[in-house]
């Protein structure tokens, strides 16, 4: 990827952008780097990167996302959009689909159509993507479009029609299995198969014009689901530039089958990956719509989610008050639950143990190691079919621990972590480890420390500088 200028005439556009920004050198490469990190890319810019960029040297990354990363971090800076061409970068060829992917169409044909594109060149083409960036500023009109659909469809039925037999039973199974797979193994051994049955199967079946309203509104909820299954499992690949896109056509999808109960838990998705990825004010503006529709939606656990990721979202804002009376917020509504069974079958895998292990994770980002250990040493015990979140709570246990200086058992516990990962094909599950030794670095010097790294770099790759 290069830029608009030739090596050596310098890029006015970023020096102005940079200028404007008011950071430093220093603090840009920093932040690029948490963003790279954060999205799995181990970069290593300092001081002089940012220099050589602004003279117009090409910046490299592992997987040519840089320039995204730095139009981000210029973006947060900012308070405004930023696009690689404003910063002078030049655009890297792309397949028109991955543009369009990112937007939530009035017209659910088109919305079937770039679905259909997006997974057939995702399956059989992949290398003709290219980089797929995940871009925060684009999760803003998606966001809008649904809470005015929300606004519209008041006075409509609150969960999408319960019907059964042909079709739509064998896509309800296909459904269940693919769940099934992608909590036992993660989402890297299942995805392949969901967007080839989504785009191959499902969207072809939405597409006759012979279908039943009653039955084509139910399969586009399903749709809808699968979408959103293909979104987090290509988050467990790292794909997050995909996942992005896979959920906001979910989102399209799910408005047009009605079902706020799916359609919040979609949101809570997108909140997650933004919170993640290093855009926590956007995760809480998303959970916060996601709030705006589980209210009517006849549904306390999905209600319950969406205020926990509302929590992570203001905890990784430092924000321990919003926080907090998030984590109330979502305790509140998981004690008005009737049970699974009273409740829409999207959120039927929620529970108490699903929020302490979120909980966990607030506590963690808010440095409040007593609460953090607790909870996460419950969602420990009770997920031990369920390696992923296995992984996941015992690297915030083991940072819970780090936190208490109590170096041995913290290094233990990740080192057992690393042990569940064995053929789970899951990179939250390699993040949420790699959070964790990154904040081993003051102990770099400890023999034991020495020792889990060595272990560590086959699964986690090279820590980051």
């Amino acid at each position: 990827m290069g830029v608009a200028k030739g090596v050596g005439e310098g890029n006015a556009a970023l020096v102005a952008l940079v200028h404007e920004a008011g950071c430093s050198h220093a603090a840009l490469a920093r932040k690029v780097n948490q963003l790279g990190l954060a999205q799995g890319d181990m970069t290593r810019y300092d001081k002089a990167s940012v220099t050589r960029w602004l003279q117009g040297m090409t910046p490299k990354g592992p997987s040519g996302r840089s320039p995204h990363y730095i139009v981000e971090v210029l973006a947060g800076f900012l308070g405004r959009p930023v696009t690689p061409a404003d910063a002078g970068f030049a655009q890297q060829a792309q397949r028109p689909v991955v543009a369009r992917a990112l937007t939530y169409r009035e017209d659910v044909g088109e919305t079937l159509h770039t679905l259909a594109e997006l997974g057939s060149t995702d399956i059989s083409r992949r290398s003709v993507l290219g980089a797929v960036p995940f871009v925060a500023s684009a999760l803003l009109d998606p966001q809008r479009r649904w809470l005015l659909w929300l606004l519209e469809e008041e006075n409509a039925p609150v969960l999408a029609a319960v019907a059964g037999g042909g079709s739509v039973a064998q896509v309800e199974a296909m459904i269940e299995m693919f769940d099934l797979m992608d909590n036992r193994f993660g989402g890297g051994g299942v995805r392949a198969s969901i967007v080839h049955y989504l785009s191959t199967q499902l969207t072809p079946m939405l597409q006759q014009r012979t279908l039943p309203p009653s039955q084509r509104r139910l399969l586009y909820t399903y749709a809808a689901k699968l979408a959103a299954m293909a979104g987090w499992c290509s988050y467990d690949t790292a794909d997050y530039g995909l996942a992005q896109r896979y959920m906001i056509q979910a989102l399209r999808l799910c408005a047009e089958g009605g079902d706020r109960v799916l359609g919040g838990q979609i949101l809570a998705g997108m909140s997650h990956l933004a919170t993640n990825l290093g855009n926590p004010a956007e995760g809480v503006a998303l959970a916060r719509a996601g709030v705006a529709t589980a209210k009517r939606s006849g549904s306390p656990l999905g209600l319950m989610r969406l205020h926990a990721m509302a929590a992570r979202g203001y905890a990784a804002l430092d924000d321990a008050g919003q926080a907090t009376s998030s984590l109330l917020a979502a305790g509140a509504a998981l004690e008005t639950s009737r049970g699974a069974d009273g409740e829409s079958p999207w959120v039927r895998f929620l529970d108490h143990h699903y929020l302490e292990a979120e909980a966990a994770l607030v506590h963690r980002d808010l440095g409040e190691s007593a609460q953090a250990e607790q909870l996460a040493s419950a969602s420990v015990e009770a997920n031990g079919d369920r390696r992923r979140r296995q992984a996941i709570s015992r690297s915030v246990l083991a940072t819970s621990y780090l936190q208490q200086h109590r170096l041995d058992e913290a290094v233990d516990t990740a080192s057992t972590a690393l042990e569940h990962l064995a053929g789970v094909h899951s990179e939250r599950s390699v993040q949420a480890l790699r959070t964790f030794r990154a904040r081993l670095a003051p102990h770099s010097n400890e023999t034991i420390v020495r020792e889990f790294e060595r272990k560590a770099r086959p699964i986690l790759g090279a820590p980051a500088a």
